[in-house]
């Protein structure tokens, strides 16, 4: 490894590097900044270890926001009524989107949170992109 590499963390779990081994192994440890610490080896070289080896999006930055997480978990809540209203008739097993309808109560539920405000359409506008004039707005191909 090169010296003073940056070693960081991006994967599911705080399996990924082996920081025991780090610990261990370093003659001196001089912390360099938030979430960066210096361990030098009996070779001379060093690594750079970002938020002691756990996952670098959840200690050094802002992880998941609560708005996506709030949009997230919307989405599996919806899809779980959803399910569980509908079985066994509406889905067989296997993989299933959700429905568009609901995809976009949940955006329109989020909305105001970003400062938005939805129009309502008018027919003559619901006819000229062929869709319901409440929606949904996306046809059930459409991937986002």
């Amino acid at each position: 490894m090169k010296d003073n590499v940056l070693l960081g963390n991006i994967g599911q779990y705080d399996l990924e590097l082996d920081v025991e081994w780090i610990l261990k192994n370093a003659v001196s440890h001089v912390p360099i900044g938030r979430q960066f610490d210096k361990y030098t080896f009996k070779s001379g070289k060093s690594v750079i270890l970002l938020a002691q080896g756990r996952l670098v999006h959840l200690s050094c930055a802002e992880g998941h926001p609560c708005f996506v997480m709030s949009a997230t978990f919307s989405n599996m809540f919806l899809a779980a009524i959803e399910l569980f209203m509908s079985l066994p008739t509406k889905y067989p097993n296997g993989i299933h989107f959700l429905p568009k309808k609901l995809d976009e109560q949940i955006a329109k539920a989020h909305l105001v949170a970003l400062g938005g405000k939805l129009t309502k359409l008018t027919q003559e506008q619901a006819n000229y992109i062929g869709v319901p004039i409440d929606g949904p707005f996306k046809r059930d191909d459409y991937r986002y």
